[in-house]
C-alpha cells in the first residue's frame, strides 16, 4: 500500500485450503427475529458473514434452512430442528478443502485475521466457546456419532473437546 500500511495476507498466501462454513440456521428464540437478516453498519449479518468468509476462505458455503429468505443459496443443513451443530456437519460433509472454518452468523466483530489464524492452526478457541473455530472435515463421524447417541444440539462442546 502507498501509506506504508502492511497489507493483511490474502488467503493464496496460506498454505492450508481453507471452506468457510456460514452459520445462519439458528432458532434465534432469545433475539426475537432471524439474526440472519438483522442489519450491522448497514448489511445484514449474513452477508457481512459470507464476506468476511470470502476474504478469508478459497470457498463458502453458507449453511442453515434454504427457506429462511436470503439473497444467496443456502445449503440446508436438513435437520428438524435449529442448532449450530447441524449446520457444522453439513458443512464438513459438503465442504471440498480438508479444513473447515465455521463462522456462526452472530459475531460480527470477528475479523479475517483472526479466522485465517484459527484454519492455519486448525483450531477452536475453547470447548465452553467451540465457534468460530476450524474442523477437519476427518472429525465428520465424531458429531455424527454424538447426534446419534442422543439427538441434543448442545453436544458441539464435547466435539470441541475431542
Amino acid at each position: 500500500m502507498s501509506d506504508g500500511t502492511a497489507e493483511e495476507p490474502h488467503v493464496t498466501d496460506c498454505h492450508v485450503r481453507l471452506t468457510g462454513v456460514l452459520l445462519v440456521g439458528g432458532a434465534s428464540e432469545r433475539f426475537g427475529s432471524p439474526k440472519a437478516l438483522a442489519r450491522f453498519r448497514g448489511e445484514t449479518l449474513a452477508e457481512h458473514g459470507r464476506q468476511l468468509l470470502e476474504e478469508t476462505c478459497d470457498e463458502v458455503l453458507v449453511v442453515g434452512k434454504a427457506a429462511d429468505g436470503l439473497p444467496f443459496p443456502v445449503l440446508d443443513d436438513g435437520a428438524g430442528s435449529r442448532a449450530p451443530v447441524y449446520g457444522l456437519i453439513a458443512g464438513l460433509r459438503a465442504a471440498r478443502h480438508d479444513v473447515v472454518v465455521a463462522l456462526p452468523v452472530d459475531v460480527p466483530l470477528v475479523t479475517a485475521a483472526v479466522l485465517r489464524a484459527l484454519g492455519q492452526a486448525g483450531a477452536v478457541p475453547s470447548a465452553r466457546i467451540p465457534l468460530p473455530g476450524a474442523y477437519p472435515r476427518s472429525l465428520l463421524p465424531v458429531p455424527e456419532e454424538l447426534l446419534a447417541d442422543a439427538d441434543t444440539p448442545e453436544r458441539l462442546a464435547e466435539l470441541a473437546e475431542r
